[in-house]
């Protein structure tokens, strides 16, 4: 059984092992200060006898290290380190996500975590709900309060039978064996968690929500920043902000609403355009080759599913669509309700001709072109084609 060292001191990054087992590129070690991840925090880094450790997991009670290109063998005695900065970074961001979210759920009572992610690269914690920005705001200010406080963070052993369970953020159905590590923060959070943490909140020294986005089906994604990096990206934030004001031309308290009246305005200018373009596509004369009705058709546009219900529309009722809607670049729809156009086909070829691409299926294809100056020309060639197939 190895001796899980980052269990008894998160703090220790050096150590010393024997080796006692060797297969392949993994190792294992009496005693290993390496986390294997857990509880949504990524595994450690590091060297063991100045080899680079890539992955490192849990196996049963073991950890096993992925040293490619070592020589080691059973008994060894080794000089292992663990990557301490970027260990460290982890650190403070496992904590500074619990007192996020705890501070959320004091803000919005019946809010879930879904999932945590802890890397050096990103921080975030999803919920099972959205959070308006104000609930936010008054939950950073909490979290940066218990940092500025310095609060300790302890750790103990709970019993999933405990009566004193409901006390604290767990889900005793996902921990494995009767006894769960709870992580304490001063008064102000408990929960249980296997991760590892910082001793102090001070440690963290700040935290910044920087962004939120979809989890599709699984919530809401709160990213967060820890230390110095939330100092500079508050920074970064505020002087954006502070141009977009100035750009506005109005109060920074006014900017919020000034900002969801140009989003409206630009709403209503968008719907009012894509009217038009139906009524204008509605108003198309189409021309008849063999039988069946062709229409064609120009339009100042980026509305790329008004066109593309109008191709639809078309083709369902047997007739051919040949439709480009010019923005910065020109997109083309062509559409057929006759076995007898292959439109990707076509498309493809006149496409390319003008330093375009396009491709679909045989009744529907989709293509773009960068220089919007050839819309007639490739209109003509198209157009050309399908009187071609259809002769």
């Amino acid at each position: 059984m190895c001796i899980m060292i980052f269990e008894q001191d998160a703090y220790v990054f050096e150590f010393e092992a024997s080796v006692t087992s060797a297969d392949k590129d993994w190792v294992s070690l009496d005693a290993t200060a390496f986390y294997p991840g857990g509880g949504g925090q990524v595994h450690d880094l590091g060297k063991i006898c100045g080899l680079g450790v890539t992955e490192v997991r849990r196996k049963g009670d073991d950890v096993i290290h992925n040293v490619p290109g070592h020589s080691l063998k059973v008994g060894d005695k080794i000089w292992c380190s663990v990557d301490w900065e970027r260990r460290y970074d982890l650190m403070k961001g496992h904590t500074a996500e619990h007192l996020l979210f705890g501070s959320l759920k004091r803000e919005v009572p019946d809010l879930n975590i879904v999932k945590i992610f802890i890397s050096p690269e990103s921080k975030y914690v999803i919920v099972d709900a959205d959070v308006p920005w104000d609930s936010i705001k008054k939950a950073q200010e909490f979290v940066n309060s218990a940092i500025r406080d310095n609060l300790s963070v302890t750790k103990s052993t709970m019993s999933k039978d405990d009566p004193d369970i409901g006390d604290i953020r767990a889900k005793p159905e996902r921990i494995e064996g009767d006894l769960m590590t709870v992580v304490e923060i001063g008064d102000v959070d408990v929960a249980a968690c296997s991760g590892i943490h910082v001793r102090e909140t001070g440690e963290i020294v700040a935290l910044l929500v920087d962004r939120k986005v979809s989890a599709g089906k699984d919530g809401v994604a709160i990213h967060f920043r820890i230390g110095d990096d939330a100092i500079s990206r508050s920074m970064e934030l505020s002087n954006v902000c502070l141009q977009m004001i100035e750009t506005l031309g109005t109060k920074p308290e006014d900017a919020v609403k000034a900002s969801y009246n140009i989003k409206h305005e630009a709403e209503t200018k968008a719907a009012q355009l894509r009217t038009a373009v139906s009524r204008l596509i509605a108003d198309l004369r189409p021309e008849t080759v063999n039988g069946v009705s062709v229409y064609s058709g120009i339009f100042d546009t980026d509305d790329r599913s008004t066109m593309t219900d109008a191709a639809e529309k078309i083709k369902n009722g047997g007739g051919v669509a040949v439709l480009l809607a010019k923005s910065e670049t020109l997109s083309v729809f062509l559409s057929s309700g006759t076995k007898n156009v292959d439109c990707s086909k076509v498309l493809k070829d006149a496409a390319a001709k003008v330093g375009g691409r396009g491709g679909g299926k045989p009744d529907f294809a989709q293509g773009g072109v960068p220089d919007v100056s050839v819309a007639e020309t490739l209109m003509n060639d198209i157009v050309a084609a399908v009187r071609n197939s259809l002769a």
